[in-house]
C-alpha cells in the first residue's frame, strides 16, 4: 500500500533532515545478490547524496550501481520522519572526476560543518583501490512524516 501524500515530507523538510541528520544508511548489492546494509556519514547538495566510502560499497557500486538511500528520524513510531532515496550511485574515480561533479564542493563543506572537521570542509580524495566519493542521484523518493498521522485521523 502506498504512503498516502499528507503524510509526504515538504522540500524544506527533506532539506532540513538531509543537511542536519548525521547518518544514512546507504543498501547495494553485494556479491551473490546479498544486500549491503551499512551506515554512513553524508552531505546533501544539488538534489544528490555524496559520501566517503571504501571497501565493499565501492566494489559493488562498480559492479551494479544501483542503490538505496535511508534517512530517517527518531525512534517510536508516531514521530518517524523518513526519506527513502533509490537511484543509481556513481563513483567518482579520481580527482579529476571529483573536480568535474558540480555539486561535490558544496557537499564537502557540508560535511566539514556538520561532523566538524578542523578546516570546516571534508578533504577526502581517492585513494587506495576503493576509497571514493560515491553520489546518489535519486529517480525515486519515498518520504513520510508520522507526526501528520494525528492530522489524518481528524
Amino acid at each position: 500500500m502506498p504512503i498516502p501524500k499528507e503524510l509526504a515530507l515538504t522540500p524544506d523538510e527533506i532539506d532540513e533532515i538531509m543537511t542536519t541528520s548525521w547518518n544514512m544508511r546507504i543498501a547495494t548489492v553485494g556479491p551473490g545478490d546479498r544486500i549491503n546494509l551499512t551506515p554512513l556519514w553524508f552531505g546533501w547538495a544539488g538534489g544528490k547524496v555524496y559520501t566517503m566510502c571504501r571497501g565493499q560499497k565501492v566494489a559493488n557500486l562498480r559492479r551494479n550501481p544501483v542503490a538505496t538511500v535511508l534517512v530517517d528520524k527518531n525512534e517510536r513510531y508516531p514521530e518517524l520522519q523518513g526519506i527513502m532515496l533509490q537511484g543509481r550511485a556513481t563513483v567518482l574515480e579520481d580527482p579529476d572526476a571529483e573536480n568535474a561533479d558540480p555539486d561535490l564542493e558544496e557537499a564537502r563543506v557540508q560535511m566539514g560543518e556538520k561532523y566538524g572537521q578542523p578546516d570546516g570542509r571534508h578533504a577526502g580524495t581517492a585513494a587506495g583501490r576503493t576509497r571514493r566519493w560515491v553520489v546518489l542521484e535519486p529517480d525515486r523518493v519515498v518520504t513520510w512524516d508520522n507526526f501528520k498521522l494525528g492530522q489524518l485521523q481528524r
